[in-house]
């Protein structure tokens, strides 16, 4: 696949998802994100889903889907290629943005009873917390859909299941907190899995902490100004450069941390090592 039809056929919003980027707000047509190339508090870089296409509004730099990938990765046209080749799947760029999914309806929430997703938890070694997420029912783009929801603190669905990741709705953190939580202390986990991870195994770090689930790396800017008002923070993210760079963002920014990467260091994550059988 050439330069353009790349350019067409790849969905700009999927290449910021590979990154873990999310529109901080959006409609239909267009979303606004952080910029690729600067901390910033609010966002300049719009995205027109329809045009397939991003603009600056800090730097006034336009950018395409191969642009993007040269900006955040620091690459050249052909490794952006290289890693766009995997994008495999032609979209229709105005079809994608009128059927995106913000266009879904949630059809029921109830306890998780379907086998499949039992099956999905068992598979991830976190069926014993089954309590602290829901079986979701939805349609999304005329078609229906189910599996496992974790409720994030803007009423959306964090989806998972053998074949799905996304978001139902708004894309925001989950507070979770500790009625025990003596020390003011919290635990920080990317996404609900690991949370659900460090429920199965609390006991062994003797902590009793609340607890904060991003959803997103790019979603702690939400988090921020909250996480000021606890003694300590616990930090349980990913072992690969997103996570570490999550990790040292914190780390500079707040006081008393402790880092539990250590404890799962040959390992992605923590429910790779609990599932992996290592946390048993």
């Amino acid at each position: 696949m050439n330069c353009e039809k790349i350019k067409q056929n790849v969905s700009i919003r999927s290449v910021l998802e590979s990154f873990s980027l999310f529109p901080v707000k959006e409609n239909r047509r267009t979303a606004f994100y952080f910029a690729l190339d600067r901390e910033e508090k609010i966002p300049s870089l719009c995205v027109d889903f329809i045009r397939n296409t991003a603009f600056d509004f800090g730097t006034g730099v336009s950018y395409d889907v191969i642009s993007v990938v040269q900006q955040i990765k620091k690459c050249s046209v052909a490794e952006a290629l290289k890693y766009l080749s995997s994008f495999n799947f032609p979209v229709n760029i105005e079809r994608f943005a009128d059927e995106s999914e913000t266009s879904y309806r949630v059809v029921k929430v109830a306890e998780v009873r379907h086998p499949a997703l039992i099956q999905y938890l068992e598979s991830r070694k976190v069926s014993e917390q089954k309590k602290r997420v829901r079986e979701v029912h939805y349609e999304l783009k005329g078609r229906k859909y189910f599996g496992i929801g974790f409720k994030n603190d803007s009423d959306g669905f964090e989806i998972r299941n053998k074949y799905a990741k996304l978001c139902l709705g708004s894309k925001d953190v989950t507070w979770i907190n500790n009625s025990n939580n003596m020390n003011n202390e919290i635990a920080v986990f990317e996404g609900f899995i690991d949370y659900l991870s460090f429920r199965n195994i609390e006991s062994q770090f003797n902590l009793t902490c609340d607890c904060l689930v991003l959803n997103s790396t790019a979603m702690l800017f939400k988090a921020q100004e909250k996480l000021k008002s606890y003694d300590k923070i616990l930090l349980f993210l990913d072992n690969d450069p997103n996570g570490e760079s999550v990790a040292l963002k914190i780390k500079d920014a707040y006081n008393l941390i402790e880092d539990y990467s250590f404890v799962y260091s040959n390992f992605k994550d923590l429910n790779e090592w609990l599932a992996k059988g290592t946390g048993n």
